[in-house]
Parts: structure tokens; C-alpha cells; sequence
């Protein structure tokens, strides 16, 4: 059995369906984010999970119960928002005990309680200090140890690391896996960020106007998106319209390759930047280097076709030993590998 699952769930403000017929579960242990665009519904869905949303219809099930009677506070989840909401006429133990307080745990547990969390989160010496003397990493590290501390069944992350830099996002949600794996805490997160959710969950959830486009594993979504939102929510910019014939699809760039076991017909298709091969302008697809971006350790390289003004650009990845000069003509192969043939 599931330990939370969203059965139907609709939510309408006014015309509007901020949630629209919702199926969704999520597994105890299971770490799972909730990606989408602004106005998707994903903190829509994580205020109906913690009972701050009512819904027009449908059921919200905590191991099995339904929760449409049970208040926020008798639900047994946490939540923690994207502004931490510390509060800061206490101190770091004082915000990590307020919830244990209020649930009338005795001062020798909270005491004990709220020293483990703070060794768990890597503030050992901390709960003396005050919320205004802390940087934004060490609130971030708080507002999760007070999340933590009366063991929700289900802790919610609300844009958890949206205000941080991305350094340091990216060093925390790798601490915040491993954090949820040792603790085995079940967690339900939303965010805007793919580096971000595809770094911290076993599963991740794309909406799309308040519908669940796509459902996966990292991987999954990464290989194979279920259709051109989703592959253009995931940065992905070379997708066209296309017809498929046997192993080749017919599009705007000319004929590109495609997986063997590909359905004939009409359709877009995805060409992944690492499947934009560079090669001698005078072999395939004449392109002019329209510009490029360096990011780490690849480069992207926008493509502008030569023969066809009005045909779309393309994105190359390469190395940056293998950049080519903005300026430059060169020739442009696709590799099927990278291709993926995307359907509604």
C-alpha cells in the first residue's frame, strides 16, 4: 500500500482548474519531486496533501485512510517552505522545539531530540545561536531539522532550496538525499529546478496545467519525454515537427535518423545536443555558428542553418577544446542515439 496517494483529486479556483482529476502515488521511503512551470499546480498539490487546500473532488489517502476529515495538524506530515519561516524571536533550539513543544513531548526528549537533529543536519553548536546571525544555508538547515523533529510519516519540501545560490544548491540536495536515505524518510517535493529534483528524487513528476504530463525515474523522463512540453521543459531546444519513414524522419533540417523500432507517421522529434554532430561544412546540414555559451566543462553551440532562413537554429554540445568560432561555417550530422520520436 502506498503511503500517500492522490485519488482523482480536483481543484478549481473559479473556471480554473488549478488541479484537474489528479492520480498520483507515492511509496513509503520513496523520494518523490513534483517539477512543472509556474501555474502547473504543484504547490496546489502539496497544500492539498498537508490539508491547507480544500478540494472540489477527489480523495487525499494517508496509508490507506482518507484525510478529508483530518485537520492539518492530526495528519502527521511536515511541511517546509521555501522561505524557511523561521521564527526569529527564538533561538536555532528554540525553532527546532517549537513543534515537539506543542505536541507535549517532555523537556529531557525535546532536549535530546533537538541535539540528534542538529548533529544530523551539521550544526552541532548552533542551538544557541540566533535565526538572524545564520546564513542562508545554515536557516535552510534549521527550517529541515525543525521539519524533522516530531517524525512526520511524510515531510513536504516547498521550492526547499529556491532561495539559495547554486552552489550551494547543488552541494545541498546531494546532503539531502543522502540525509533522507540514512533517515528513510518518505518525502513529497515541489520545484521548478530539474538539476535540482532529478539530483534528490527516486521519482519525479512533471505537470502541465494541472495535469501529470509525465511520471518516472530520472532517468526515464531524461531519455525518453512524453511529448514536446516536457522535453521543452527540460531544456531540451532542438524539437520539430517531423514524418517518420522506416528508420529516417522527415523534418525542417532534412532527414534525421531514428530508432529502429520507430512508429510511421507524423509526430516531433528531439534531437539531444550531444546528437548534433559538428563535422566539414561541405557533409550534411551547412550551418553558420550563430553563437555559443559555455557551461563547465561543455559548450553549447547554437546553429544557424545556411540554406534555410526560416528553418529553427539548433544546439550542439561539445567540448570547449572543440568549439568552433562564432562565425563559422560548418557541417552538421545527427546521430540517432539522440533522437527521440515524441507523440501526444
Amino acid at each position: 500500500m502506498a503511503l500517500l496517494a492522490l485519488d482523482e483529486v480536483t481543484v478549481r479556483f473559479g473556471a480554473r482548474a488549478a488541479l484537474d482529476a489528479v492520480a498520483l502515488e507515492v511509496a513509503e521511503h520513496e523520494i518523490v519531486c513534483v517539477l512543472g512551470p509556474s501555474g502547473s499546480g504543484k504547490s496546489t498539490l502539496l497544500r492539498v496533501v498537508a490539508g491547507l487546500q480544500g478540494v472540489n473532488s477527489g480523495r487525499v489517502l494517508l496509508a490507506g485512510a482518507d484525510q478529508s476529515a483530518v485537520p492539518v495538524h492530526r495528519r502527521g506530515v511536515g511541511l517546509m517552505f521555501q522561505d524557511h519561516q523561521l521564527f526569529p524571536q527564538r533561538d536555532v533550539g528554540g525553532n527546532i522545539d517549537f513543534g515537539l513543544r506543542a505536541r507535549g513531548i517532555g523537556r529531557t526528549e525535546r532536549e535530546r531530540r533537538v541535539g540528534e537533529l542538529l548533529e544530523l543536519v551539521g550544526l552541532p553548536t548552533a542551538r544557541r545561536r540566533a535565526v538572524a546571525s545564520l546564513s542562508g544555508g545554515e536557516q535552510q538547515r534549521v527550517a529541515l531539522a525543525r521539519a524533522l523533529a516530531p517524525e512526520p510519516r511524510l515531510l513536504m519540501l516547498d521550492e526547499p532550496l529556491g532561495q539559495l545560490d547554486r552552489g550551494l544548491r547543488e552541494r545541498l540536495v546531494v546532503e539531502l538525499r543522502g540525509l533522507f536515505g540514512r533517515l528513510g524518510t518518505t518525502v513529497l517535493a515541489v520545484t521548478h529546478d530539474q538539476g535540482e529534483a532529478f539530483a534528490l528524487a527516486d521519482r519525479v513528476v512533471v505537470m502541465r496545467d494541472g495535469r501529470i504530463a509525465q511520471v518516472g525515474t530520472p532517468l526515464e523522463v531524461w531519455r525518453r519525454p512524453a511529448d514536446a512540453f516536457v522535453a521543452r521543459f527540460l531544456g531540451f531546444e532542438n524539437v520539430v515537427a517531423a514524418t517518420v519513414r522506416g528508420t529516417t524522419a522527415d523534418t525542417v533540417w532534412g532527414p534525421v535518423p531514428v530508432p529502429v523500432d520507430s512508429r510511421p507517421g507524423a509526430c516531433e522529434v528531439l534531437i539531444r545536443p550531444a546528437g548534433v554532430r559538428l563535422t566539414d561544412a561541405a557533409d550534411g546540414l551547412r550551418c553558420v555558428v550563430a553563437g555559443r555559451t559555455f557551461r563547465g566543462h561543455r559548450v553549447a553551440v547554437r546553429l544557424r542553418p545556411a540554406d534555410d532562413p526560416g528553418a529553427p537554429p539548433l544546439e550542439a554540445e561539445v567540448s570547449p577544446w572543440e568549439a568552433p568560432e562564432e562565425g563559422a561555417d560548418v557541417g552538421v550530422v545527427f546521430a540517432a542515439d539522440d533522437v527521440v520520436v515524441l507523440r501526444d
